[in-house]
This record gives structure tokens, C-alpha cells and sequence, in this order.
């Protein structure tokens, strides 16, 4: 084996698989689509099997095009999406789709959660405020709406474990962030709490086994190399949740730093070296795969997936003449954005699109724009979706704040980096300097470098960050425009709040039943 190291993620829409030398510069990467499907308004599904042929697919690409021999790659991990559930019967077999993180068919379980326990002292043990995001809500759903179902479930494992196990794996291994997102784990003492456990009658042996990341668990099996294109008995480590991986790909990880990123969700992560619990129980205190260490985060249900509905539903024009003058869509529609002000002539986006998450919180919040007239065009929408989903992103930095954690810079991560305007956005509503990082694909790169902890090609998680992570661009806050958009954020502020407090919201979620 040589130098080389190889990093999948699974995402919610598509799946990336890039090669990697030890000094962090991408040889080889490749990408596949694929969609979610909505039985019902708020209900997310996937085909985890579906997903597994697109990331394989797209691994193989990957190493083709980095000319790298496969012998040569030393190792393989991987980051996936969170707080998806995967049932599986005694013979490994799908019972049903895949219930994604952002589906929001629970409301009634969370409930059920909230009246079973206090939610102080449920966020106390788990560091998680009670939510129809983690799985528990969802297992409980299961077992009382799909009865047979529940009855066959041998295992129920999420993403990244599913994954795991198709390369070659001989069991289902959790890292310690992705476990937590069961809902009934102890991320203190990495352990399943047993209290929670039985108070929910959660059987502990259907769960995976956690583990810590960057944990060599298995080898790459002949029908995997197959279909990954790594070579048979390539090491595989367990990686972590896009999240999390992401942080290390940032380079999360020494006191005092803290990343925003814009995925098809939305997250801000902060790098604590000690046990720690929001006193407001609103910001989640997750495990960071560095063992021993945690990371306070907020989540955002929907982010740039949110810019993608606008392309795909409001954007064909623009798709058009993008073609015509070569570019893509999101390069062209940057340059029209550039020419719209702050503040998007007067409009206000909320982009609920999935639910609230962190801090407020809402299941039934919607999607929402505000101030639209004649004189308004698709580019000043175009904008204010871009801010709308940074005013969200602020929400969870001001959270995140409030419960003491430092907020003076961020390192932005995630497919809207790509845009200068959007980054320097990002800067003026924040009041922060932001970091763009040379490879923008840090949930990638950070299941490379815990892959590379695995193989022992790294001491630890640390110096594989430190060795692998550059930063390439920073943006300076303007703080003219930060004034102005700190009047905006008032005002989305009241906005949301006029919506819940008159039951706006709530009443729109019935209408969608």
C-alpha cells in the first residue's frame, strides 16, 4: 500500500468519492445523484441501496480518474448523512425505504418523548434537545403505524453503518457522533443508556455496534472491489456523520475553532476539548470523533438544498441560458445576484423548507417568503434565498453564543463556498471573518483522513487535519452591510415569530395532511 488515501460521502442527494494524496491535494474525484421521494408532505424516504451503488460507482470513478493504482491507496473511510433509519430483517434484508433525517412524520412520538421524560433531563443525558429529526421518534413511529414491520426488525442501523458493511465489514459499526443520533446514547460515556433504553423498550442488541472514529473494522472484500474499484483487503475505518467528518476536513480540531456549513442541510460545529451541555439545551452536544472530545452544533434542516428547489422549480429560464453561454447554472446565477443590494430589494425568505431545527426547533414551520411586488424579479429572489438560509445559519451561531461558546471567526464549508457573493454574504451577516478552505469537500476529506488514523498512516486525528487541511480564501465582514442585515434579522426574527405565536404555521402544516 502507498500514500494514497480514498474518502466516500453519502449524502442526502448524491454521493462523492475522491482519492487524496498525504498533503491533501485532491487526484481524483467523482459524483452521483440521486433522489429523495416524499410519500406524503413531510414524509423523506430513500433506497439505501441505491445510494450504496451510487457512492461504490462513484468511488470507482474517483480512483480511474486520480491514475493512481489502487494497490497504492492505503486506506478507505467514509462520511454519510445522519439520523437515517434502515430497517433490516434476520437476513439482512430491507423491510422498508430508508426514513431519512429530514423527514417529519413524528410529531405526535416527540410528544410521546417529551411527556415520558422531562426534556431538561432528556437533553442532560443524550445532548440532544428532544426533536422528530432523531431516530427514536422514528423507531417509535415504526413499531406503532407498521406493526409487522417492527416485528421482523433484526437490526436498525443508519447510513454510514449500512455502508460499512457493503464494503466488507462483518458487523454494523457506529461512530460515537452518528450513535448519538439514535436518541437513546450517552455520548459522555459512549455507552447506549440503559434507562432510555428500557423507558422506550428499544431492544440494545438491534442497535449497532459504536465505535470510536478512525477505528480499523474490516477489509474491502473481492464483490466490493468489484464495485468500488479499491483493492481487495483495502483497510476500512469507521469514519463519521457528514457533520462531524466535516469538522475534521475543516480542521476542527483545536480549541477555539468552529465551522458553518451548507450542505442540502445546514450545521455549525465547535471544537470543545471537555464534557458540555448548553444551559439553554438548544445547541447539541455531540461527540467529536476525536475521542475524548465533543463538539457543540446546531442543524439546520434545510440549507442549499433549499437553493436547489429554486433551481429546479423556479430557475428553467436561467438553466437555459446558462447553457447557451456555457456556464453553469449557480456560476450564472452569482453573476446576477452580484448586481441585486443587500437585503434583496425588501424581500425576506424563511427557509423551513424540512421543519426548523436548531434553536427554535418546529415541525411545523414552512418555507415562507415576505415582500414580494411587481417590481421584483427571480434574481432578487435568487438573493434573498441565499440570505434567508444565512439568516437561519445566524440563528444557530447566535445560539451557540448564548450557551458561551466563542463565536469570532468560521471556517465555511459545504457546495455554496463556491460562490463569492454567497461567501461574502455569509461574512456580513455573521459580523465574522470567514474562511473558504482549499478543498471544499471537507466531509470527504475528513473520512479520508480518519481512514488514514485507521491505517496508521496518521498518530491521530489531529495530525491528519493538520497535515491534510489548508485554508484558501478569507472574507472581511462588511460592517456596513452587517448593520443592515442585522435590521433584517430583526425583522425575520419577529416575522417567525408573528407566524408561530398566531398559529400560522401550524395551521398551514394541517392543511398539508
Amino acid at each position: 500500500m502507498g500514500l494514497f488515501l480514498a474518502g466516500i460521502d453519502i449524502g442526502t442527494t448524491g454521493s462523492k468519492g475522491m482519492v487524496f494524496d498525504i498533503d491533501g491535494n485532491v487526484l481524483g474525484t467523482a459524483y452521483y445523484e440521486y433522489p429523495c421521494t416524499y410519500p406524503k408532505p413531510g414524509w423523506v424516504e430513500q433506497d439505501p441501496d441505491l445510494l450504496v451503488d451510487s457512492a461504490m460507482k462513484a468511488m470507482k470513478d474517483a480512483v480511474k480518474k486520480s491514475g493512481v493504482d489502487s494497490s497504492e491507496i492505503a486506506s478507505v473511510s467514509l462520511s454519510a448523512q445522519r439520523c437515517c433509519g434502515i430497517f433490516l430483517d434476520r437476513n439482512e434484508n430491507l423491510l422498508r425505504p430508508m426514513i431519512s433525517w429530514q423527514d417529519n412524520r413524528t410529531p405526535v412520538e416527540a410528544e410521546e418523548i417529551a411527556a415520558a421524560i422531562d426534556p431538561v433531563e432528556y437533553y442532560k443525558k443524550t445532548g440532544y434537545p428532544n426533536s422528530t429529526t432523531w431516530l427514536l421518534s422514528k423507531m417509535m413511529w415504526v413499531r406503532k403505524h407498521e406493526a409487522e414491520t417492527w416485528e421482523k426488525t433484526a437490526r436498525i442501523v443508519q447510513m454510514h453503518d449500512y455502508f460499512l458493511r457493503a464494503l466488507g465489514v462483518e458487523d454494523y459499526y457506529v461512530d460515537h457522533n452518528d450513535a448519538g443520533y439514535f436518541g437513546v446514547y450517552n455520548n459522555i460515556d459512549h455507552r447506549w443508556d440503559e434507562e432510555l433504553l428500557e423507558m422506550f423498550d428499544i431492544p440494545q442488541n438491534i442497535l449497532p455496534i459504536p465505535e470510536k472514529s478512525g477505528t480499523l473494522v474490516g477489509k474491502v472484500t473481492a464483490e466490493a472491489s468489484a464495485r468500488c474499484g479499491l483493492s481487495i483487503g483495502t483497510p476500512i475505518s469507521v469514519g463519521a456523520g457528514d457533520q462531524s467528518a466535516g469538522s475534521v476536513g475543516a480542521g476542527i480540531v483545536h480549541k477555539g475553532l468552529l465551522s458553518i456549513s451548507m450542505g442540502t442541510a445546514g450545521a455549525v460545529t465547535a471544537y470543545l476539548d471537555t464534557p458540555f451541555r448548553d444551559p439553554n439545551c438548544v445547541s447539541m452536544a455531540t461527540a467529536h470523533p476525536i475521542n475524548g472530545c465533543w463538539l457543540m452544533e446546531g442543524y439546520q434542516a434545510a440549507a442549499a438544498g433549499v437553493y436547489r428547489w429554486f433551481r429546479d422549480e423556479l430557475g428553467a429560464a436561467d438553466q437555459l441560458e446558462a447553457e447557451k453561454l456555457g456556464k453553469d447554472f449557480f456560476e450564472l446565477m452569482n453573476d446576477k445576484v452580484a448586481e441585486v443590494p443587500a437585503g434583496s430589494n425588501g424581500l425576506l425568505m424563511m427557509p423551513y423548507f424540512a421543519s426548523a431545527g436548531t434553536p427554535r426547533y418546529n415541525p411545523s414551520a414552512r418555507g415562507t417568503i415576505i415582500g414580494l411586488t411587481f417590481a421584483h424579479t427571480r434574481y432578487d429572489m435568487a438573493r434573498a434565498f441565499m440570505e434567508g438560509i444565512t439568516m437561519d445559519m445566524r440563528d444557530m451561531l447566535n445560539a451557540m453564543s448564548a450557551s458561551g461558546v466563542e463565536v469570532k471567526q468560521g471556517r465555511i464549508l459545504g457546495g455554496p463556498t463556491k460562490s463569492d457573493v454567497w461567501n461574502q454574504i455569509q461574512a456580513d451577516i455573521y459580523g465574522i471573518p470567514v474562511d473558504t478552505l482549499k478543498v471544499g469537500d471537507a466531509t470527504v476529506l475528513g473520512a479520508a483522513i480518519l481512514g488514514g488514523v485507521g491505517a496508521g498512516i496518521f498518530s491521530s486525528i489531529e495530525e491528519g487535519a493538520d497535515k491534510m487541511v489548508a485554508l484558501d480564501k478569507r472574507y472581511e465582514p462588511d460592517m456596513k452591510n452587517h448593520e443592515l442585515y442585522s435590521r433584517i434579522y430583526d425583522t425575520y426574527c419577529r416575522a417567525y415569530e408573528g407566524l408561530e405565536e398566531k398559529d400560522v404555521f401550524k395551521a398551514i402544516s394541517d392543511l398539508q395532511k
